[in-house]
């Protein structure tokens, strides 16, 4: 496992992270399978593990807490978030300074320590000054329950510029990482994004590297889904929308170089991402240990440059840019 620096931070994180997103922990079964997942991301050498106090009701936190509990904290880059609601009340949500601070306290007690390394917005408030936030967060900061703190991808780019602008003003502690969607399919990041983050020394931790599992490769053009694959179930459809025959197409495509190069069309997906500087590391939601070993191996991996042209010719993105006259 290789390790990255966030952002301009001295805090190092593994290439590959696993995130809680889609841990299951429905019954004894399912939680075992989710125990020795993790204890395999500990074997392969990840030391960062992205929760959030949504996730399963908090039910996550307190998994990857009890479960994390068994290795030294020191060697452990833990991650939560705060906005969604903790209850019925109308200040069970958002980013006032309310929320955060009793949100983090929540967040502490179900995972179990004393601090939270990353500590993100897990979205952007439009009823709460982004002043108000900012100083909370950095408030955390100096008193030691955060240890960094970071952004989802809905602050974008001009709400980033706004937030530099008045932790400078206040004389805050920097923002250090951001979190947004990234994958071969969707790119939005590189069109402003990534400079305005190397501009400030904001690193990026990206999550649902593979598509939903659209890059996986599992899933075939005119075939039915595989059993029990998430296109048979996710409630919201995410995964069904991207398996357009244009899509599908392009993996295939894709599937051709990860061959060639011996990789699986997964590890090409995420050794994709990595080739990038500005990517601290990739989060990855893993259904069972063999998985996430496979994953795990694209960690390091040097993807030459015809091949990388290639990928760039079957995924036909341009940046965008405004021209006149």
């Amino acid at each position: 496992m290789k390790y990255r620096s966030v952002g301009r931070s001295g805090l190092k994180v593994s290439e590959i992270a696993l995130g809680s997103w889609m841990t299951e922990l429905q019954n004894a079964e399912k939680m075992e399978i989710a125990r020795e997942t993790v204890k395999c991301a500990v074997d392969q050498g990840i030391n960062f593990f992205d929760c959030a106090d949504a996730y399963s009701g908090g039910a996550a936190e307190r998994f990857l807490g009890e479960v994390l509990s068994d290795y030294p904290r020191r060697d452990l880059v833990l991650s939560s978030k705060v906005f969604f609601p903790t209850g019925k009340g109308p200040n069970n949500r958002g980013l006032s300074r309310k929320h955060i601070m009793e949100s983090i306290d929540r967040s502490l007690a179900n995972m179990k320590t004393d601090y939270i390394d990353l500590y993100y917005c897990h979205r952007f408030d439009p009823t709460t000054p982004m002043e108000e936030t900012l100083r909370a967060l950095s408030d955390l900061v100096t008193q030691g329950k955060i240890l960094y703190y970071g952004v989802s991808e809905e602050w974008g780019g001009a709400r980033l510029e706004q937030a530099e602008r008045i932790i400078s003003e206040y004389k805050l502690h920097p923002l250090t990482v951001i979190q947004p969607q990234y994958h071969m399919m969707d790119r939005y990041i590189e069109h402003e994004i990534m400079d305005v983050c190397s501009r400030y020394g904001i690193g990026i931790t990206v999550f649902s590297p593979l598509a939903q599992g659209l890059l996986t490769g599992k899933y075939k053009k005119g075939q039915p889904y595989p059993e029990g694959s998430r296109a048979t179930f996710q409630a919201d459809k995410q995964i069904n929308n991207l398996l357009t025959d244009e899509n599908l197409d392009k993996v295939e495509k894709l599937e051709k170089i990860a061959d060639a190069l011996g990789l699986r069309m997964a590890q090409l997906a995420l050794a994709w991402i990595l080739q990038h500087k500005e990517i601290s590391s990739v989060i990855v939601g893993a259904s069972r240990a063999a998985q996430l070993e496979s994953n795990c191996a694209a960690s390091g991996v040097e993807i030459p440059a015809d091949a990388m042209d290639e990928i760039g010719k079957i995924l036909g993105f341009t940046r965008f840019e405004r021209h006149v006259g």
